[in-house]
């Protein structure tokens, strides 16, 4: 049976008012998420602030930020010296940038002006299957198959050592290298290809030479991301670098990084309210300002050699 004029009038204003309340809604529902976010990264930073805090009423910050030996376990003379976290830290970071920039970097030149488009669509998903995978499969995929095939080549390596942890993390970051300057490498106008190209450039010159100075502002946001990201990473080292908190540059030894201590300690090795249980929250602060000061360096490149086309 047919609707009548007036059931159709009835049934699109009926829809109208929906939609207008629709319209009125969403703008507080979007707000609301924002609020949220904001007041769970405000209650972090109040959390590891407040820990941190009183922790360091109980150890020197001095002693915090220039001592080389950190040994919180030993009963009666323990040393909280961040140094030497932070260069386990940077010294995986180093390995896994030393990998994942060259292979990413490469991988996103093929996929923006080599592939094809029925290539590019059949590889860069599958390259992006690397970021999926969890990081304790890294970690085991880190331990029981690239250190012994390291020890090939290295046979005096340890099983816990720098170098393997400090590999596979690189090999889980060339996904999101690769996918972002691959990015800021599809948004430099084809004009620009165009013009090199008819002034007889190749194409390897074209990409070198004019796609990637055109995107570079993208290209070094991912960097700096990547090792943001390697700063941050857990699991891998926790499973694969070790427990030795060491000063060092050989990327044969065994290491502790600042997350690793946090999930060392976090397993039950400390008491709640013990010095211990609040120096992970020292660490945590540490970690904080590290990643942190990368977001910014991150966005200040971004906003500093963006290109406008």
């Amino acid at each position: 049976m047919s609707k009548s004029v007036r059931d159709m009038i009835n049934e699109k204003n009926s829809n109208r008012s929906i939609l207008h309340f629709t319209e009125k809604a969403a703008p507080l529902i979007f707000l609301l998420c924002a609020i949220v976010s904001v007041f769970t990264t405000l209650g972090i930073v109040f959390t590891l602030l407040i820990e941190t805090i009183t922790f360091f009423n109980r150890v020197s910050f001095l002693e915090f930020i220039t001592s080389v030996e950190w040994y919180p376990f030993a009963e009666g003379n323990s040393s909280y010296g961040i140094l030497s976290l932070v260069s386990g830290t940077l010294l995986i970071t180093l390995i896994a940038m030393v990998v994942a920039i060259p292979i990413g970097l490469a991988s996103a030149i093929y996929l923006s002006e080599y592939a094809t488009l029925k290539v590019r669509k059949i590889v860069k998903p599958i390259v992006e299957i690397l970021a999926g995978v969890p990081t304790i499969v890294y970690g085991f995929f880190s331990l029981t198959f690239v250190t012994p095939l390291l020890k090939n080549i290295i046979p005096e390596l340890p099983i816990f050592n720098a170098l393997s942890p400090g590999i596979v993390i690189g090999i889980m970051i060339i996904p999101m290298i690769a996918s972002l300057s691959e990015d800021a490498m599809n948004s430099v106008p084809n004009s620009m290809r165009e013009g090199a190209l008819a002034m007889g450039s190749t194409r390897l010159e074209v990409a070198l030479k004019v796609v990637l100075p055109a995107a570079l502002s993208g290209i070094i946001a991912s960097f700096v991301l990547g090792i943001s990201r390697a700063i941050g990473e857990t699991m891998i080292v926790a499973v694969a670098a070790g427990a030795t908190p060491k000063l060092t540059l050989d990327v044969t030894e065994s290491i502790q990084t600042m997350t690793a201590y946090i999930v060392q300690v976090s397993l039950g090795d400390a008491g709640y309210g013990s010095t211990i249980y609040y120096s992970i929250y020292a660490v945590g602060m540490t970690l904080f300002v590290f990643t942190l000061a990368m977001n910014l360096l991150a966005q200040y490149i971004s906003r500093r050699f963006r290109e406008e086309y």
